[in-house]
């Protein structure tokens, strides 16, 4: 039998790559976004509108929750702060809340990385890599929606007996030229490493990050759970004792960490999603 599943945000980078990797696996897709840049099914909605996302989900067996605005606020702009947080939130809450009410019993939405502490600058990591668990830090209104969302599905979860699995998806990179985070930028980043020090480096391939979905989507699982989706690899080749005494001086390396091993811990979507990164960087650019 055929899954539909809604998929909002699906005209956004990581939404597109999903969308086509469900369709491709044989799910029936639904594309809620502000515009349509798939092949798939399209209903034009704004996400903090309740009715609109209760009749655009109706009849769906699972909602794949990307829509947002992705961008860290700024620091020097509170307004910004109080805008991410207030549209990213609404927009999960509504999203969950028709779901629960709809009787829709599988909600895989997108966290984020940035719950831990990003851009790491008036506060340091515990320790590295990142696990899971490491304690949460949020710097701006971006990562506090992420931490609210987290703390949100815990409730639904309970609420309706469900099942909300979140990933805190690493910066995700595809291979179109055109793209902010486009593979072919990787040299101005290894000459300038200062770049990408916020998020350690990290980053995880659209097709990865589509996996993810599609596996959470499977997952034998209930409740709500919340894992970090991260290639296995960093983005540079420069060895991670020298990125982290370099620019995170003080902070421990843990021992056994691989000289080029990811900075974010992945072990829970190993053993939740059964999923691993297939794609690496080393595959696609030559360093």
């Amino acid at each position: 039998m055929t899954t539909r599943v809604a998929v909002t945000g699906g005209s956004g980078a990581t939404g597109r790559t999903t969308v086509a990797h469900l369709v491709e696996q044989g799910y029936e897709v639904v594309n809620l976004d502000r515009v349509n840049r798939t092949e798939a099914p399209f209903v034009a909605l704004d996400l903090r509108d309740y009715d609109s996302v209760a009749a655009a989900v109706a009849g769906c067996d699972a909602v794949v929750h990307l829509g947002s605005n992705p961008r860290p606020d700024s620091a020097d702009d509170p307004a910004e702060g109080a805008d991410r947080f207030t549209h990213n939130t609404a927009a999960t809450f509504t999203v969950m809340w028709a779901a629960g009410h709809l009787g829709i019993k599988r909600v895989v939405w997108a966290s984020s990385q940035q719950v831990f502490g990003w851009p790491w600058v008036d506060v340091s990591p515990a320790y590295l890599p990142l696990d899971e668990h490491h304690p949460q830090r949020p710097q701006n209104g971006y990562a506090l929606s992420k931490v609210a969302c987290e703390h949100l599905a815990v409730h639904v979860a309970d609420r309706f007996a469900m099942t909300l699995i979140g990933l805190r998806l690493s910066n995700v990179h595809l291979t179109d030229p055109a793209h902010d985070a486009s593979y072919d930028k990787l040299p101005a980043v290894w000459a300038d490493l200062a770049q990408r020090r916020p998020n350690l480096w990290g980053y995880i391939d659209a097709h990865d990050a589509a996996r993810a979905v599609r596996l959470a989507l499977q997952a034998d699982v209930t409740g709500a759970h919340t894992v970090t989706i991260a290639a296995a690899d960093t983005l540079t080749p420069t060895p991670n004792a020298e990125l982290v005494e370099r620019f995170y001086p003080g902070v421990p390396l843990r021992e056994g960490t691989g000289e080029n091993e990811t900075l974010h811990g992945i072990d829970d979507a190993r053993r939740l999603l059964g999923w691993v990164p297939e794609v690496s960087w080393r595959d696609i650019v030559e360093g």
